[in-house]
């Protein structure tokens, strides 16, 4: 049910993290296609068509796929065929039905069929993995310390994981998704990631020569606002990624933005305002993640430990002056595009309360209400297996068409 537009000009809709292992993809947001269907394609966009509605509406009739599809009958038979004959759709059995006539056969898409292997890059101190069914629930976890690795040593610690994850499993695999900081191109090149010193490392193409599998490599950021956008009431969003660094995801009319450089949203580099501020790591002074970033957060209220009520008080004055810095980059970017949700994702005793209050104080201040007042500013909820499961609806569809 879409919920009742709130009164504010931001609403501040907080929502606890969903249970681990819960299944999460929702079936009822797909995103939508970035190209035309060309005539030498038409094969392969029914299928995925196919697909898509058995995987958002579940097991169906035959006809019922026909007419959600609007495909002919003789054309869903043929695909059907084919998607039984490869294991990706079963035979459920014949429909309980009081209608006359024979009853109508039931199919949907295995879901126990195959794994998906997540990877999320995105912490400091560690390397996260997990098997992911076809609907979003974990099935087992991993990880690896970095312990200061090297560039050279971190690629070796990705294979390493996904070495591991894969002996957790022996249903087949699907394939791999990873998603890792920095500027990651469409050849899963990750062109520029600082925090972990590589430069043009062309990870797809390492890991799935490696494992033999198919490998998606995108920016954290961008892959986490796939498995947000799948729990969204909304076409419009932008998920704003806080850990080691700072970055976005954007989707805009269901379809992912990610820039002709393939750096949109690497807000973490902004510098907030004219009035100087902390030295940020890439030389200058006062970008949002010398503000915002986890481990920045993190000493500072750490030097205010033992202080007592001073110290919260103190406590408070940095989250919302960190808030603030980030409500005054959001402002332009919601103004401009108009956006219905923006999501915050990262350790919620950070995020959440004044830090958040903050941010909604400020995009309320600086932007017009009569535009912008049925935007909602809410917390994840995926907790920390956000990235592990947009890895794994990035599979899905570059693997199946799905969303």
């Amino acid at each position: 049910m879409e919920p009742t537009p709130p009164t504010s000009p931001v609403a501040s809709e907080l929502h606890a993290a969903s249970a681990p292992g819960a299944a999460i993809f929702g079936r009822s947001r797909a995103l939508r296609p970035t190209g035309k269907v060309l005539p030498e394609h038409a094969r392969t966009h029914n299928r995925a068509l196919v697909l898509q509605t058995l995987y958002t509406a579940g097991a169906q009739s035959r006809a019922d796929v026909a007419r959600g599809t609007g495909l002919t009958r003789v054309t869903i038979s043929d695909l059907v065929g084919d998607l039984i004959a490869e294991g990706l759709v079963i035979e459920l059995g014949q429909r309980e039905d009081a209608r006359p006539g024979k009853p109508a056969t039931l199919i949907d898409i295995d879901r126990e069929a195959f794994h998906i292997i997540g990877v999320d890059l995105s912490e400091h101190e560690v390397f996260r993995g997990a098997v992911v069914g076809l609907d979003g629930q974990i099935i087992g976890r991993d990880e690896v310390a970095r312990d200061g690795a090297t560039a050279e040593a971190a690629e070796l610690l990705v294979e390493q994981l996904v070495e591991r994850l894969l002996a957790r499993t022996t249903t087949p695999v699907l394939g791999i998704g990873i998603g890792s900081p920095g500027v990651v191109d469409e050849h899963g090149v990750v062109r520029s990631a600082p925090n972990l010193g590589w430069s043009d490392v062309a990870l797809q193409d390492r890991i799935g020569a490696r494992f033999a599998l198919p490998v998606h490599v995108a920016n954290d950021a961008n892959v986490a606002v796939l498995a947000e956008h799948g729990s969204s009431h909304h076409d419009d969003l932008l998920l704003v990624k806080v850990g080691h660094g700072v970055g976005a995801g954007l989707i805009i009319g269901g379809r992912p933005a990610v820039g002709g450089g393939f750096a949109a949203g690497e807000i973490g580099h902004v510098v907030v305002g004219t009035d100087g501020g902390p030295r940020c790591a890439c030389g200058k002074d006062g970008c949002l993640e010398a503000w915002l970033a986890v481990p920045r957060l993190t000493a500072q209220l750490a030097e205010l430990d033992g202080a007592g009520r001073t110290a919260a008080s103190a406590r408070d004055d940095i989250l919302r002056e960190a808030g603030r810095r980030l409500g005054i980059v959001l402002a332009p970017v919601v103004g401009a595009l108009n956006l219905s949700e923006v999501v915050l994702s990262g350790p919620t005793q950070l995020l959440d309360g004044p830090l958040h209050e903050a941010t909604v104080d400020t995009l309320r201040t600086r932007t017009m209400a009569e535009f912008n007042r049925d935007l909602r500013l809410r917390m994840t909820e995926h907790g920390q297996d956000i990235v592990l499961r947009g890895a794994a609806v990035m599979v899905l569809s570059g693997q199946l068409g799905v969303s």
